[in-house]
């Protein structure tokens, strides 16, 4: 039995739009595997029509589990601790920081990075600020056999913010540095918990090293492969309308904002992210890191 009408938006499975579900209500468990089955399968979902307050986000976000706590701890929306606010921000006059205004995923530098990321409206500009994603399965699929044998069982170290980061990052306040963690190790390439399938994992605002390598090699290595991840042909752009929850998958799917609608408007939405299962990435990334600072 189906619960929701559920449609397709790109050729290639990237990205599904769901209607017919008011996520401001309870949601039964075998409606929750269901949902889960098709994210594991189209990476991200659509939400239409909801109207969220920022509690109902929050439960709505635990249909996928856990949720998990994010590195900026002053920009809490009111309702829910583990609700942030996401905006545009003037830094300077006529100066804005876009949040999330280049490929990326989320909170890679965690030692156990979030399984997802969720955005729901709070107001949108009159046009403008699509949300882009890059479907890592498909990239690593159509590497080059000697690419994927020369990247198999390669590592990378992730920190708060890349020596090679194409932005700055907002700074963390006294309390957010405070809570950081240490940076994450984590393969280049990896076998998704709830498909099997490979993917690239990668975060050109994160990724400070690959061990084993000179700076200017892995440097060299990681602009290629982010060169061949976020072609077009991967991609799933999506264009924000009132009443949208978005949720994507931050191992199979990079993501960036567009900042191209007039800054005098707001672009304001609510974020989540949901924890991982922490026995597929920190036992490994500790071994790793473990080696070596010995």
């Amino acid at each position: 039995m189906r619960y929701y009408t559920m449609t397709p938006m790109t050729r290639h499975g990237t990205g599904a739009e769901i209607s017919g579900l008011d996520l401001s209500r309870p949601v039964a468990d075998a409606l929750k595997k269901q949902i889960n089955a098709d994210f594991a399968k189209h990476h991200v979902l659509i939400f239409r029509d909801q109207k969220l307050t920022a509690a109902q986000f929050a439960a709505a976000g635990e249909i996928f589990g856990p949720l998990l706590s994010q590195h900026h701890k002053d920009i809490r929306a009111t309702g829910h601790p583990e609700v942030f606010e996401i905006r545009n921000t003037e830094v300077a006059p006529g100066k804005y920081q876009i949040a999330g205004e280049s490929w990326h995923t989320d909170h890679s530098n965690h030692p156990c990075p979030p399984r997802a990321t969720a955005l729901h409206t709070v107001s949108l500009p009159s046009y403008g600020g699509d949300t882009q994603f890059a479907n890592m399965h498909l990239a690593y699929d159509e590497l080059p056999d000697a690419m994927k044998r020369r990247i198999e069982g390669l590592k990378a170290i992730h920190a708060w913010e890349s020596r090679y980061t194409p932005r700055k990052m907002r700074k963390l306040s006294d309390a957010s540095a405070r809570a950081l963690p240490p940076s994450g190790v984590h393969p280049l390439v990896r076998v998704h918990p709830d498909n099997g399938h490979k993917f690239l994992y990668l975060n050109p605002v994160r990724l400070d090293a690959i061990i084993g390598m000179e700076d200017s090699d892995a440097m060299a290595l990681v602009n290629e492969l982010i060169a061949h991840a976020t072609q077009q042909k991967y991609e799933y752009r999506h264009k924000w309308v009132m009443g949208d929850m978005v949720i994507w998958d931050d191992r199979s799917v990079m993501h960036q904002a567009n900042g191209d609608y007039d800054m005098k408007e707001i672009r304001h939405l609510y974020r989540i992210m949901i924890q991982d299962d922490p026995g597929l990435w920190v036992t490994e990334g500790k071994k790793t890191w473990t080696a070596i600072a010995t």
